[in-house]
C-alpha cells in the first residue's frame, strides 16, 4: 500500500496497489472491491501498448501504465491499522465528470456518519468534492 494522506482522528488514507491488497480489503470490509480492482487492472492492462519490441522488455512499463489509467482504490485505516472506509476515485485522483466516485464502509454501509471529516480530508488532498449525495451509492 502507498501512503496518501493523514486524516483527523489519527486516521490515514492509503492506496491499494495490488490484487492481494484488494482481496484483504474485501475480506475485512465484506464487500466486492477485489472484483472491481481486478476488472479495472485488466481493462487498463489491455490498453497497454509497449514501446519496446523485444519480448523480455515488452512489459517494463506495464505497471506504471496501469496505475496511471485505472481508478484509485483507497482505504482509510485507524492508528491500529483497522480498515474503516474504502474509496474509488478517478485515475490519478483527477476530476472527471464522467467518473462515478464510490465511497463505502463495511458491508457497503454509509461511511459518512462516522468518517465524514476523513473523507473531506481525502477530497481536499486531491482537490475533489466528495459529498455523500454523489459518492455513496446506496442511499
Amino acid at each position: 500500500m502507498q501512503y496518501i494522506c493523514d486524516a483527523p482522528g489519527a486516521k490515514t488514507w492509503f492506496r491499494i496497489e495490488t490484487e492481494g491488497e484488494a482481496a484483504l480489503e474485501s475480506d475485512a470490509m465484506h464487500h466486492a472491491v477485489e472484483k472491481h480492482f481486478r476488472n479495472a487492472w485488466e481493462a487498463a492492462a489491455n490498453g497497454y501498448q509497449s514501446a519496446s519490441s523485444p519480448f523480455i522488455e515488452r512489459n517494463i512499463g506495464l505497471k506504471a501504465h496501469v496505475q496511471r489509467m485505472m481508478p484509485l482504490f483507497l482505504t482509510l485505516r485507524d492508528a491500529e491499522g483497522k480498515t474503516l472506509v474504502t474509496a474509488m476515485l478517478p485515475p490519478e485522483g483527477r476530476r472527471d465528470p464522467g467518473f462515478r466516485i464510490i465511497i463505502v464502509g463495511p458491508e457497503n454501509s454509509d461511511p459518512y456518519l462516522e468518517h465524514e471529516e476523513a473523507i473531506a480530508a481525502l477530497g481536499h488532498h486531491f482537490g475533489l468534492t466528495l459529498n455523500r449525495a454523489d459518492c455513496y451509492p446506496y442511499r
